[in-house]
C-alpha cells in the first residue's frame, strides 16, 4: 500500500473538485463531503467577501448575513492579505454575467 502524504492527500481533493461537470454535480459533491454547519459557515463566508467587495460596511453586513464580526474581519483579512483568489472569482464571475 502507497502512503499518501498530506499534501498529496489536499491535491487529490482540488484536483477531484475541478473534475466537476456543473453547479448541480458540485452541489451534490459538497453535500456528500460536508456536514450541513461546514456549508452554511462557507457560504456565509463567501456571501460576506462578496459583500465586502461590493464596498458593504461591517454593520450592514453583519445585519444581512448575521455574521459575526469576527468572521467578518477575517475574510476581510482575506481579501486584504490572501492570495488574490476571492478578487479572481469575483472578477470571473462579474465578467460570466456581462456576456
Amino acid at each position: 500500500m502507497v502512503k499518501i502524504g498530506k499534501k498529496e492527500k489536499n491535491e487529490q481533493l482540488y484536483k477531484a473538485i475541478l473534475q466537476l461537470k456543473d453547479e448541480k454535480e458540485c452541489y451534490e459533491f459538497f453535500q456528500d463531503l460536508c456536514t450541513v454547519s461546514e456549508l452554511r459557515s462557507m457560504e456565509q463566508r463567501f456571501e460576506v467577501a462578496s459583500l465586502l467587495d461590493d464596498g458593504m460596511i461591517y454593520n450592514d453586513i453583519l445585519e444581512k448575513t448575521g455574521a459575526s464580526s469576527a468572521t467578518i474581519s477575517r475574510v476581510n483579512r482575506s481579501l486584504s492579505y490572501g492570495t488574490g483568489a476571492y478578487e479572481r472569482l469575483f472578477q470571473r464571475m462579474k465578467d460570466d454575467k456581462a456576456e
